[in-house]
């Protein structure tokens, strides 16, 4: 199992650096094609709504200034990928960015995206929410900050639940896993049971070592915050990747993250790897 096909999702509104350095990377790494991909729904003023002629001349200038701004995000994305990846190609259209990027995700194996500080009041709002898209594309995200300068995801941490979500996580980081050093799966034992949450953990020790995985197992009582405690685990182990289920549920159409997940989603010191 590898990553053939990647995505890398370029937004129109933010610096995207960080994670075009780091497909570039991973195309490498994997010897994989990378798919280019941006999205603008069309936008009109709503005190134009009354002047049809105004309207028009707001619709056309919009109109041309998106598909300025989305050229330049692919020659962007073609300066960055230029000799690093097995093939390139790009896609756009004026459409919602996530529900664009969920429908293309079904030609690649990883969607990269973005993520910037909400510290950052020099970037404006993202146009995607990780909590939206990862209930839409059926595919792992990884979730790139802007900080991050490299992801070489030799020690990865997996904030281990026992889901179904965090299994298809750890499913769909083999890749990442195979070639790390190590793995740490930790799970924070929230019912005070260790000896229960530590035979989970073994389970999935056992099982990525069947896969050539060198893996370690850590079980922390819940002190505080579960997320909290998997970020400061992720520091001390050293580990710039973690992998992790996104837990959720549907409310109209709405992926409503849980706290575990938004908590780990919150920091930028290092990726995340999610899947639903």
């Amino acid at each position: 199992m590898s990553y053939a096909t990647l995505m890398v999702h370029l937004d129109l509104d933010q610096r995207n650096d960080a994670r075009l350095r780091i497909a570039g990377d991973l195309a490498e790494r994997f010897t994989a094609r990378v798919i280019g991909v941006a999205a603008q729904a069309e936008i009109i003023p709503m005190y134009y709504a009354t002047d049809g002629y105004g309207a028009a001349f707001v619709a056309e200038d919009n109109l041309a200034e998106i598909k300025q701004r989305v050229q330049q995000a692919e020659e962007r994305f073609r300066t960055a990928l230029a000799g690093r990846a097995k093939e390139i190609e790009w896609r756009s259209a004026l459409e919602e960015p996530a529900v664009y990027i969920a429908e293309q995700s079904r030609a690649a194996d990883l969607v990269i995206i973005g993520k910037t500080s909400v510290e950052d009041k020099n970037e404006p709002a993202p146009q995607i929410d990780p909590g939206d898209l990862i209930g839409r594309t059926g595919r792992p995200l990884l979730i790139v900050p802007n900080e991050v300068p490299i992801l070489r995801a030799e020690r990865i941490l997996i904030a281990w639940k026992d889901t179904r979500e965090s299994r298809r996580a750890v499913f769909d980081a083999l890749p990442f896993l195979r070639a790390c050093q190590q793995a740490i799966v930790a799970e924070i034992d929230e019912d005070n049971d260790p000896a229960e949450a530590n035979r989970r953990v073994q389970d999935v020790v056992a099982w990525l070592a069947r896969h050539g995985v060198n893996g370690v197992g850590v079980v922390e009582p819940l002190r505080d915050h579960a997320g909290a405690q998997l970020d400061a685990l992720g520091h001390k182990e050293a580990a710039d990747l973690i992998v992790a289920g996104a837990y959720g549920h549907s409310k109209f159409r709405e992926w409503i993250l849980g706290g575990v997940t938004r908590d780990l989603l919150k920091q930028t010191a290092r990726c995340q790897l999610l899947a639903h």
